[in-house]
């Protein structure tokens, strides 16, 4: 059994890595991915042994990575593209939303799009504007693409092994601010489905849901809230679009609380549709209000004020009380 303790980026690099060892149609893309291997170094020494032609430094221009992506992928490759910051996936956003996803359905299923977008997203780095945003809401409100953020490196191994091989786009958002934390990868395990929800720690008195960095938070907030004698549940959803809600369900039945955490705002976030979806099916097991915790409805801040912006332990924490409360 392969197993062996890396960061979250090691793991990326390293399913990467046997992607492009496995099947000769996979090519990455990106600015800077290859001879410098990536500003956060994810695709580091990759161009160095697969060659310029399957790690492949493109020009700044977003729109074109992403054009280009679709052009190869319409050929038979399966493209891995890395958009460097968050912020940059805008100009490629048309490329995404009027090309990409739309495509299979364009041809009455006849052409598959296999692209892989990867963009680090998310705060808690210090870095400047325009680096730092969480817009996995956006993509999510678009039918034809597929959404997922791993939050350790055991699902960021084999979350972009499944991403690669699957015929849909695939928004790949890696949480920047986990790139170096670690926790073990077994390289020869069977990975459970792409898009199913995992509950971390059961619990009984409440439901925490997280993806991507909020996870390790919640983890976090459960072990304070332990102190003070209250099981949580903690439920990574790993996938954004699709969304398992059944897994979500399950938990809310048995503790009939639920409070959503994500870095994006709290307006027409994502933990909106979570609220309304099992406010629906959940209607009757509910002891309190479902209960939201993001960020502002305002421009991401500069680097020293993103501590008052971003969910942290306090803010959660608060509304674990306040829901208990009711």
């Amino acid at each position: 059994m392969a197993v062996e303790k890396m960061a979250l980026a090691k793991a990326i690099n390293e399913s990467l890595r046997r992607a492009l060892e496995t099947d000769p149609k996979v090519l990455i893309m990106g600015e800077d991915v290859g001879k410098l291997g990536g500003v956060f170094r994810v695709t580091d020494g990759l161009q160095k042994d697969f060659g310029e032609s399957r790690v492949i430094d493109t020009p700044l221009a977003e729109s074109g990575i992403v054009g280009t992506a679709i052009g190869l992928a319409l050929r038979g490759y399966r493209p891995v593209v890395e958009i460097q910051f968050d912020g940059f996936v805008f100009p490629a956003y048309d490329q995404i939303v009027t090309q990409l996803a739309k495509m299979h359905a364009r041809s009455l299923g006849k052409v598959k799009l296999p692209v892989v977008v990867r963009i680090p997203y998310g705060g808690g780095i210090g870095a400047v504007e325009h680096h730092s945003e969480s817009p996995e809401a956006l993509f999510a409100h678009v039918a034809g693409l597929k959404i997922v953020s791993p939050s350790n490196a055991s699902d960021a191994y084999w979350m972009m092994q499944q991403a690669i091989q699957s015929d849909d786009p695939v928004i790949f958002f890696e949480p920047k601010r986990r790139y170096w934390d670690k926790s073990e990868v077994n390289t020869e395990a069977i990975p459970g489905p792409l898009h199913k929800a995992r509950v971390v720690r059961e619990g009984s008195d409440l439901t925490l849901v997280a993806y991507g960095p909020m996870v390790k938070l919640c983890q976090e907030v459960a072990d304070a809230a332990a102190e003070e004698g209250r099981n949580l549940e903690v439920v990574d959803l790993r996938s954004v679009s699709p969304l398992d809600f059944d897994t979500v369900q399950a938990s809310v039945e048995k503790t009939g609380r639920l409070v959503v955490v994500h870095e994006a705002p709290v307006f027409f976030g994502s933990g909106a549709e979570i609220a309304a979806r099992i406010t629906e099916r959940c209607f009757y097991h509910l002891e309190a209000p479902v209960l939201r915790v993001g960020g502002y409805h305002a421009p991401y801040p500069p680097a020293r004020l993103e501590e008052e912006y971003l969910p942290d332990l306090d803010r959660v924490l608060d509304a674990v009380d306040r829901s208990l409360a009711y």
